[in-house]
């Protein structure tokens, strides 16, 4: 077995609307086929210890299913939150599909492979270990996966309705989208101060404000030179504890120094961590950190240093491998505690008792193995939240609003939280910007306490909104003309919009990238960008299927069409398979948002039965009876009759503006300009939008090559008139053949090329369709043939004009600017000529350009006469 594709969606996608983390891989079915049932029913016999559930094996499962429930049994035996997944579409395809959830992506990737691995070594004969696999997955899995202050955080933005974008590798967060995003970085949001970030990483300096303030604090000096060492322990006295200025997670802390060689041995330590030294007298009592949020207290832990207990028995090390069997434990930050390890701190601690990890403790003596007491060095905690006294409560606070600081742990040495914490009861020893929540999500003992939602209920306060209106618009032809149109209308009542299309994103109107940017990172760019607050999104087959769409709902999805484009690509041969393919989109629409539809489409309208949203549906005949049928029911709908755009809700039919008055119908003779307005119209409404700005925006939207390049863009010049659009397959065509029939022309010349993927006969197809519009052809070509030479696609577009027209006069110039340039400079008069462009930027420059010396031209004729 071999993968010869593999995607990761990120997003609601062909397999699963819902599931958005899926890893799709595409193995050759005669690989499969290699397989016969009875083997694989062998190799389900050895898998017993991956400990995939019975009722998912049975006799003749499926190879490709088999090989999904090892990638998923492998990631639950490395740790990772992963469920098994079975709904696949039902259709036949000439490869076979692999489908399942990850939640790591790099592990998720890493799973398909090991899982195919498995398969192709029992299939061998050969023995089979997969505890490598599971040990790498659980590498990937705390190198890669969020850490548990962030996931929780993003668990409980989440649980909110909050959408959550991961921005790196690492715990940079954006919760929401567009104007309504926020920034965090575990527990630093954007909102932070910068100031109190850096004031709290000063350790001497946060010392300073808050002893100015009668804030109870240790005694202490910083020094920076070794020979200062000496006159600070003679000024504080033992014991002591030394630390950097700057640090955090208990790096270069060290506690209780009761000599002057353990002083110079602390100084060093704290000395590779900071360039400046913090000495201060030791506080006696329990380690106490208490959480603050959006000046509120939250949480209080009571922090205990590492530790094991002695049985009489095994040695300090031997405990130290017992107590990190506990399945709670694990390196880094992923699990609930860390792992305890024996290091230089550990050393000069049990050097102090005259221990070594070698030595065997008395049964009930507790060792402590570390100065502090910080989970990240294998501490345990306990919640006593509801033990803390007002006054303490109140400290907190202040402290918080004396530091700025919206988020902070404050690290306070006291013999009980019970009782005020005065000078000599105790003192607040350092202010922690970032925060880590794990000890109060997950104590050691005591009441776990939702530290993550009071974050995000700052963020949002007074239920502001984390969402922008987004609409999303997909189908087989008019995507971008109505993507346009609708972004000009949310632009035209004053929203910042941002949209993407086939030919570049533009954000707030300016064009900040070009080049087909109808995918899912396209999407990602428009709801990153702080400015925007209306997004509307083309969303293109290809990005649906190479990894999903760019974001988890929307309000408002829009089907333009369903006709033949991009068959026999990607496993998608059938237009009912493309529909399910652009039915992600009106999938993903909220269920209180609205699924527009082409009413029009068989294809199209039968997606109404499989939405969670309400519906509304778009027609260009008034007679349509689905329309009749929707409206009577109470829905919206929107359609032609007697000429105008007619829009009805709850009954209430409403006459908009006469269809030939709209500039992008091009006097009511583009059928489908307006049906690419109707949908917009719907939006229109639905978003709220007073009838008199949809006039005034209707009215200023002209086709043009700055408001719809490469759609019907016609330029008139003295003895001709052309027209540059990216039709570019049958249903385009059949739209410019209605278009054509009522063009008046001496003679209608096309400028015409095929995509080189698509099958042969769509590509014949596209030649006897150009044969039937068209008087004279010139055959040009894309940059990219896409798997195809020039002569072939020439071969088979010749093969369908002349099935239409054998002697049909046809000239093949391959370079489309070329073939622009040969059509204009022979050009008979009063002759209409039609160029099907690739590069859309390139030729209307072109195209703009001659035009632009034709108008100049002109003038200084008439100028002289």
């Amino acid at each position: 077995m071999e993968i010869i594709k593999l995607n990761v969606m990120r997003g609601p996608n062909y397999w699963s609307a819902s599931h958005h983390q899926l890893i799709v891989l595409k193995i050759a079915a005669d690989k499969v086929a290699a397989y016969p049932a009875a083997a694989t029913d062998e190799m389900i016999n050895k898998l017993g210890g991956l400990r995939i559930p019975s009722h998912l094996i049975y006799p003749g499962l499926s190879l490709t299913k088999l090989v999904g429930y090892i990638a998923v049994a492998l990631q639950k035996l490395a740790g990772m939150d992963c469920e098994y997944f079975t709904g696949q579409p039902n259709e036949q395809q000439p490869d076979t599909n692999v489908v399942f959830p990850y939640t790591v992506e790099t592990a998720g990737v890493y799973a398909a492979e090991a899982a195919v691995e498995i398969i192709n070594t029992l299939h061998n004969q050969q023995p089979c270990y997969w505890d490598a696999a599971i040990q790498q997955l659980s590498l990937l899995n705390r190198r890669d996966a969020l850490g548990p202050s962030t996931k929780a955080i993003a668990d409980a933005a989440i649980n909110r309705g909050i959408p959550v974008t991961r921005l790196d590798r690492d715990s940079l967060l954006m919760l929401g989208y567009g104007a309504n995003q926020r920034i965090l970085r575990a527990a630093v949001t954007g909102s932070t101060s910068a100031i109190a970030v850096a004031l709290a990483q000063d350790k001497d300096s946060t010392k300073k404000l808050l002893d100015a303030n009668y804030v109870p604090v240790p005694r202490g000096v910083i020094i920076d030179q070794l020979d200062e060492l000496v006159a600070a322990i003679e000024d504080l006295g033992f014991p002591l504890v030394i630390k950097p200025s700057d640090g955090n997670h208990g790096r270069g802390i060290t506690t209780m120094i009761q000599s002057q060689a353990e002083a110079v041995k602390a100084f060093q330590i704290a000395r590779q961590v900071s360039d400046d030294v913090i000495i201060e007298k030791h506080i006696y009592g329990h380690d106490f950190r208490f959480l603050v949020i959006n000046y509120q207290l939250i949480a209080v832990a009571k922090r205990t240093p590492a530790s094991v207990t002695g049985d009489g028995i095994l040695t300090i090390a031997e405990l130290v491998e017992q107590a990190n069997k506990d399945p709670r434990r694990g390196p880094g930050h992923q699990q609930v505690l860390t792992e305890i390890k024996i290091n230089d701190d550990t050393l000069a601690i049990l050097a102090t008792l005259q221990l070594t990890p070698a030595s065997v403790p008395a049964k009930g003596k507790t060792i402590y193995l570390k100065s502090t007491a910080n989970l990240s060095t294998g501490g345990t905690a306990e919640d006593v939240t509801d033990l803390v006294h007002p006054d303490n409560k109140a400290l907190a606070e202040r402290i918080a609003r004396l530091m700025d600081l919206n988020i902070c742990g404050i690290d306070i040495m006291a013999g009980t939280v019970a009782e005020p914490i005065k000078e000599g009861n105790g003192a607040v020893l350092e202010v922690n910007a970032g925060p880590g929540l794990r000890m109060h999500l997950a104590p050691s003992q005591g009441t776990s306490r939702d530290v993550a939602g009071p974050i995000v209920d700052m963020l949002y306060a007074g239920n502001r909104p984390a969402r922008i209106p987004i609409v999303a618009i997909t189908g087989t032809n008019g995507k971008t003309t109505t993507t346009r149109l609708i972004a000009h209308l949310a632009r035209e009542v004053g929203y910042h919009d941002g949209f993407t299309t086939t030919d570049g994103i533009y954000i707030d109107g300016r064009l900040i990238e070009t080049g087909d940017c109808s995918g899912p990172q396209s999407a990602g760019v428009v709801l990153r960008d702080p400015l925007v607050n209306f997004a509307v999104l083309e969303c293109a087959r290809g990005g649906i299927l190479r990894s999903g769409l760019g974001f988890d709902r929307c309000d408002i999805g829009i089907v333009t069409n369903i006709s033949a484009d991009h068959l026999g690509l990607d496993g998608i041969e059938t237009l009912e398979q493309l529909a399910r393919v652009k039915a992600v989109v009106p999938k993903s629409v909220a269920s209180n948002g609205y699924s527009i539809l082409n009413a029009d489409d068989d294809l199209v309208y039968q997606m109404k039965d499989h939405v969670e949203s309400k519906v509304a549906l778009f027609s260009g005949h008034s007679e349509n009876p689905r329309i009749s049928m929707h409206i009577e029911e109470g829905g919206i709908a929107a359609w032609v009759e007697d000429h105008w755009f007619i829009f009805c809700r709850n009954g209430q039919k409403r006459r908009i503006m006469p269809v030939a008055d709209v500039p992008l119908t091009f006097n009511g003779t583009a059928a489908s300009m307006i049906m690419n307005t109707l949908p917009a119209i719907i939006t229109a409404f639905i978003c709220k939008i007073p009838v008199r700005q949809l006039h005034s925006a209707l009215l200023s939207f002209k086709p043009s090559p700055e408001n719809t390049p490469g759609r019907m863009n016609q330029f008139d010049f003295s003895h001709f008139r052309l027209m540059i659009d990216y039709a570019h397959n049958e249903g385009g065509y059949h739209e410019l053949k209605t278009y054509a029939a009522q063009v008046t022309a001496s003679i209608k010349t096309g400028v015409i090329a095929a995509t080189g993927d698509r099958r042969e006969q769509d590509i014949r197809n596209l030649g006897s369709l150009a044969a039937e519009i068209f008087d004279e052809l010139i055959i040009r070509h894309d940059k990219d043939g896409r798997g195809r030479t020039n002569d072939q696609i020439t071969s088979l577009l010749l093969e369908g004009i002349k099935k239409i027209k054998p002697k049909m006069p046809v000239i093949v110039i391959s370079d489309e600017i070329e073939a622009i340039n040969y059509a204009v400079t022979h050009a008979q008069k009063d002759a209409w000529i039609f160029v099907n462009t690739d590069n859309v930027h390139e030729s209307l420059a072109f195209v703009k350009r001659i035009h632009q010396n034709y108008l100049l031209h002109n003038s200084g004729n008439n100028v002289a006469a």
